[in-house]
């Protein structure tokens, strides 16, 4: 079992933290914070810089965490947290990645809730550090809180665009 924690853990938070250098950074593909702080703008959030650099860096704190194993209820609310964002934007896409839609995001989020609910496993710096076994009631706070910042963050972040950004980003469609 523990070796299947580790083979869950470390491709799943590598991954995660991949994501957000993405968002912040010319690594892996990205297309540095100014990229990163576009892409947010195009999907329609405000806040700029400071929106993407909490994003990605969350992102890169969550999946380092979940791959160390490391205060694994947290890193998977914060996972949960910034991946419940992204699967509102590819929301209306459906749900295969083809169609740019949330199956990554929500993929991760699963991952996430079960890796709160197993804990990291005897191979993990949780164990090292005897904080395992975490308790119920923290575990299934994180996996409520997790989502529900992440729905919260959509609401105070996502802006609803105005008849003229509506029309202009019409005519940019064609």
């Amino acid at each position: 079992m523990d070796a299947g924690l580790l083979v869950l853990r470390l491709p799943a938070g590598l991954l995660l933290a991949g994501h957000g250098v993405q968002k912040v950074s010319f690594h892996l593909g990205g297309k540095g914070l100014v990229g990163g702080t576009e892409e947010f703008r195009h999907d329609g959030f405000r806040g700029g810089p400071l929106t993407a650099v909490v994003a990605g860096g969350s992102q890169i704190g969550a999946g380092l965490f979940l791959a160390a194993g490391l205060l694994t209820p947290l890193a998977a609310m914060a996972a949960m947290g910034v991946m419940t964002v992204a699967g509102t934007v590819k929301w209306p896409k459906g749900l295969w990645v083809q169609n740019d839609g949330y199956e990554y995001p929500l993929v991760l989020v699963v991952i996430s809730v079960a890796l709160a609910l197993t804990g990291p496993g005897r191979w993990s710096v949780d164990h090292a550090l005897g904080l395992t076994p975490w308790p119920l009631w923290l575990v299934l706070a994180t996996i409520v809180l997790g989502p529900a910042s992440g729905l919260l963050t959509r609401v105070v972040l996502h802006r609803t665009p105005s008849a003229s950004e509506g029309e202009h980003r019409a005519r940019t469609a064609d």
